[in-house]
């Protein structure tokens, strides 16, 4: 899962840590993390709380006084940026405690909390955009000129100034944000419905008796016997399939409010609404949609050679995740810091300095546990290492993961060591890339690493099923999200059970279920409702888009033992703000709204089918 991003503020949030320590990774890694960095205790953090929201009426008092000087420019914003990054601390704090137990009173507490303050913070600061772009980009621009200390606020200046044509009133603005906490409360009810609430089914494997949650799921799905996989997924979806109407009310409001909000802002659609926000060409979008159907053909090719390998009769959909490979290795939390510090060494000293302090610095909260969020995330504030959220379970997947976060993380202490608080964000679009180039130098580091043709066998069937699920199932998932809002803004009605029959459409014509290739039992079309994304419309696609890209990185840095490659790859992640996400890329060689680089990750794929089926060939 990618890092979470904290709310959008007037100015913008940055995550994560400046400098760590440089001793190596101890052992064994601690599981649970520290949030003393942030406060020194819950009383530090609920002062905090008190003390920022006795500042709002001061933030709200700022408004009519920045286009006075250059001098009062500067004060109103710095005093806006200081706010901000309480309010990060605040919010970080009482996220990361929340997750780990959804269950505690308190912590639920303290999200409403935050929920609430959050809506008044974006409330008293809600005239800030509009203010800015009255007074204009000539006296903008000469109020920079006057007070030089200001460029760390340019990026951010020009794009409140291109945003004008979608930017309400001061009035309305404060409005919106008022209701934040009300517009994003149907995410958090389906994550306490699903972590919290749902009696999920118990069922008998190997012996022992197994809950098939949302965390439990994506291991049990990979058992190497089909009859219990057929049983896990027909348990799991059961499940799901027995609260379609609520997961379709949660998920018609957040398309509605997307919706509604882009014609509020004079959007032409929810979708562009969501590119202009990170200045993406629309074009990215269409053109990975229309390389994605172009690639089917090798998607069902993968398909059949699961389907040959696996020693099936047919192929279902409980049938995607085994591995191709049997594999009974155990990954230990500290066998996945190894081998991640490993696979990471072409990136070079700087990033495995900071990967490696990191790793010591107890931020971890790394195992499953009763009422804890399923998945992964990184998350934390600017000046302090970043908090890395795993439900690690021995397995490669785990691994994979483990790699994965850490590239959100040290993605975030690159940008912190580069930029400035005002500067330090960065794009989602970018995100993904530090992440998932990752995952692939672990890959590649495995491949390598291989000592039979089994693990080898194994790696590259992980390879392929990551391409797959990252290239072709985040496509699939974005294309779900565009018909969602396509029928909303059309007016159509919206339910579970419509949700259910786009989903199901799109399953049978993403795995091939009308030319045989696979078949999709109906009883799993109530997926979409275990993908919590979709309350984060329009970042799924991303994945495709990062995974595409990331693969363009890695392949050159391991080209290339100059480190000139990875020079480049980390010179675009330390960009944090400074420049908008596409021309970032396009500045370092990728063009994503050209087919290209989408179809090099297809030639890749039947690439490495084409090597294992010269190692199946073989005695």
């Amino acid at each position: 899962m990618p890092a979470l991003r904290p709310l959008l503020l007037a100015l913008g949030l940055a995550v994560g840590a400046t400098a760590f320590a440089q001793a190596p990774a101890a052992a064994p890694l601690p599981t649970v993390w520290d949030l003393k960095p942030i406060f020194a205790s819950e009383g530090d953090w609920d002062a905090a709380r008190k003390a920022l929201v006795a500042e709002l009426p001061q933030l709200q008092a700022l408004k009519g006084t920045l286009g006075r000087s250059p001098a009062a420019f500067r004060a109103g914003l710095e005093r806006l940026s200081r706010a901000a990054q309480a309010w990060e601390k605040v919010q970080v704090y009482a996220y990361l405690q929340q997750s780990t137990d959804n269950r505690n009173a308190t912590y639920q507490e303290r999200g409403n909390l935050v929920a609430a303050l959050g809506g008044q913070y974006a409330a008293a600061t809600a005239w800030l955009e509009p203010e800015i772009q009255q007074i204009g980009a000539a006296k903008v621009q000469g109020f920079i000129k006057a007070e030089p200390t200001l460029k760390v606020h340019a990026e951010r200046l020009r794009n409140i100034l291109r945003r004008q044509a979608h930017t309400l009133s001061a009035e309305t603005e404060a409005a919106i944000a008022a209701l934040a906490p009300i517009r994003a409360a149907t995410a958090q009810v389906r994550t306490l419905l699903v972590d919290a609430d749902m009696r999920w089914p118990e069922l008998q494997i190997d012996g022992k008796t197994e809950k098939v949650d949302d965390t439990r799921y994506g291991l049990l799905r990979q058992h190497p016997e089909r009859a219990v996989r057929e049983q896990v997924f027909k348990a799991f979806f059961g499940a799901l399939g027995q609260y379609e109407n609520s997961f379709g009310a949660t998920l018609a409001n957040t398309v509605q409010d997307g919706t509604v909000m882009a014609g509020l802002r004079k959007h032409k659609s929810a979708v562009a609404a969501s590119l202009d926000g990170e200045e993406i060409p629309e074009a990215v979008s269409r053109t990975l949609v229309a390389e994605v159907h172009n690639g089917l053909p090798t998607l069902h090719r993968y398909f059949k050679l699961r389907q040959k390998m696996l020693g099936l009769p047919d192929l279902a959909y409980h049938d995607i995740y085994p591995a191709l490979v049997k594999q009974s290795k155990s990954y230990s939390l500290e066998e996945a810091a190894r081998l991640t510090v490993e696979a990471t060494k072409p990136l070079g000293a700087d990033y495995q300095r900071l990967l490696q302090g990191a790793l010591s610095a107890g931020t971890m909260h790394a195992l499953p546990a009763e009422g804890k969020s399923g998945g992964a995330y990184q998350w934390g504030v600017y000046g302090k290492t970043p908090y890395v959220f795993l439900n690690h379970q021995n397995d490669f997947e785990s691994v994979s993961t483990f790699a994965h976060e850490w590239g959100h993380g040290i993605h975030t202490a690159l940008v912190n060591e580069g930029q400035p608080y005002e500067t330090a964000n960065y794009a989602t679009f970018v995100a993904e890339i530090a992440s998932t180039a990752n995952e692939l130098l672990l890959s590649q580091h495995m491949q390598r690493q291989a000592q039979s043709k089994e693990e080898k066998l194994y790696q590259l069937g992980y390879a392929l099923e990551r391409l797959r699920s990252t290239f072709f199932r985040q496509a699939m998932f974005g294309e779900f999200e565009l018909m969602t809002h396509d029928a909303a803004a059309k007016g159509e009605a919206l339910s579970g059970k419509r949700f259910t029959e786009m989903y199901c459409g799109l399953l049978k014509q993403y795995h091939g279920h009308e030319q045989g290739v696979m078949k999709i039992d109906p009883a799993y079309c109530s997926e979409w409702a275990f993908i919590p994304h979709f309350y984060r419309p329009f970042y799924v696609y991303q994945y495709a888009t990062s995974i595409t890209a990331a693969l363009h990185f890695a392949e050159r840095v391991q080209a290339d033992p100059s480190g000139a490659a990875a020079k480049v790859f980390l010179d675009t992640l330390r960009l944090g703000s400074t420049v908008p996400p596409y021309a970032a890329l396009k500045r370092a060689g990728l063009d994503m709204a050209s087919p290209a680089p989408y179809r090099t990750l297809v030639a890749k794929m039947n690439a490495i089918m084409d090597e294992m089926e010269t190692l199946l060939a073989q005695p």
